[in-house]
């Protein structure tokens, strides 16, 4: 049996730090890091391909199109794809190529780890090659995580630990798969895809902004956000709300925007979403505004799937509220 071709990305990160002077920095290329995991060439035709080398810290939309353009440009040549990434902004670029590279079949796999390579003790090595042992495995597709032997489906990961192996949990979906011992074990069946359904997309508008509702905040921000963002995504306490004190300015920047911008509403609890038809606190408002709730979405989703939307060219609220409802890579389950 031929041995699957899978290509390596390298995008800096930690898994590719030296030691500096000044802390650690990004410094190997793909082929370097491809020596310290010799196995991998035991099963599978490795090659690798650098785009940049930057902290994961300083990512960008702009990154994450040039990553998507690099899988759209190779993806005829190769059976999966590896992204050697930085851990702190990970979720945020798996979330974004779930959107920027839809339907795939064939997998592209996202890793890194919490120390180098090349130290005596790191988890980089267990990480790299099992993304290279769930790249080649043929029930893979679509965008995931593989860390720490657990696979998280693209849309689906946040960082929760800053210093440990287990860095990475998934929320509010199970896990598809685990390796183990050199071997995949799958817990969830993926879809299948015909070769012609893959969709790229390299189309991003990054003028989205986060609010984190804080016990206090004064109303006078809103003004700005709403001048100088085309979505605003509002952080909120519990199930979802807005608080008296912001809501008077809230609806004066809605009715001034006349449908122009959009608002997300999502929690800043990690686990069970949100629900604003709970409390008082937030039926109103969002009856009031039909305003779009992200339910049990993580914030990463969230961010990068109204860039994705917004990139697109979706003008109506109608049509960017069907399209942020529409399920992709497992980001959202529950809507009302």
């Amino acid at each position: 049996m031929d041995r699957k071709r899978v290509l390596m990305i390298g995008t800096g990160g930690t898994i590719a730090s030296h030691k500096t002077e000044h802390g650690l920095a990004p410094a190997m290329a793909g082929e370097e890091l491809l020596r310290y995991v010799p196995p991998v060439r035991e099963f599978c035709r490795a090659e690798a391909l650098q785009l940049f080398s930057v902290d994961s810290t300083n990512m960008t939309p702009a990154h994450w199109q040039r990553l998507s353009q690099a899988i759209e440009e190779h993806y005829g040549d190769y059976d999966g794809f590896v992204i050697c990434h930085g851990t702190d902004t990970l979720a945020y670029t798996a979330a974004a190529l779930s959107y920027m590279v839809q339907r795939s079949e064939k997998p592209i796999v996202l890793t890194g780890s919490q120390k180098p390579i090349d130290m005596d003790v790191t988890d980089a090595k267990t990480n790299l090659l099992d993304s290279f042992l769930y790249a080649c495995d043929p029930d893979s597709r679509d965008v995931s995580i593989v860390f720490d032997g657990k696979v998280i489906a693209g849309t689906r990961a946040k960082k929760e630990r800053a210093k440990s192996y287990n860095a990475f949990s998934s929320i509010n979906f199970p896990y598809p798969a685990v390796v183990q011992d050199g071997r995949v074990i799958r817990y969830l069946t993926e879809p299948a895809y015909g070769p012609d359904e893959v969709r790229f997309c390299r189309r991003l508008n990054p003028a989205v902004c986060v609010l984190k509702l804080t016990p206090g905040l004064q109303p006078g921000l809103l003004g700005f956000l709403f001048a100088h963002y085309d979505c605003i995504v509002i952080e909120s306490f519990g199930v979802g709300g807005i608080p008296a004190p912001l809501v008077e300015e809230f609806y004066r920047q809605m009715n001034l925007a006349q449908g122009r911008k959009t608002v997300v509403m999502t929690t800043q609890v990690a686990h069970e979403g949100s629900n604003m038809t709970v409390y008082e606190v937030g039926r109103k408002i969002k009856q009031d505004f039909g305003l779009i709730e992200a339910y049990d979405m993580t914030l990463e989703a969230v961010i990068t799937k109204m860039m994705w939307i917004l990139g697109q060219g979706a003008q109506s609220q109608e049509e960017i509220k069907r399209l942020f409802h529409t399920c992709i890579n497992h980001d959202i389950l529950f809507t009302q």
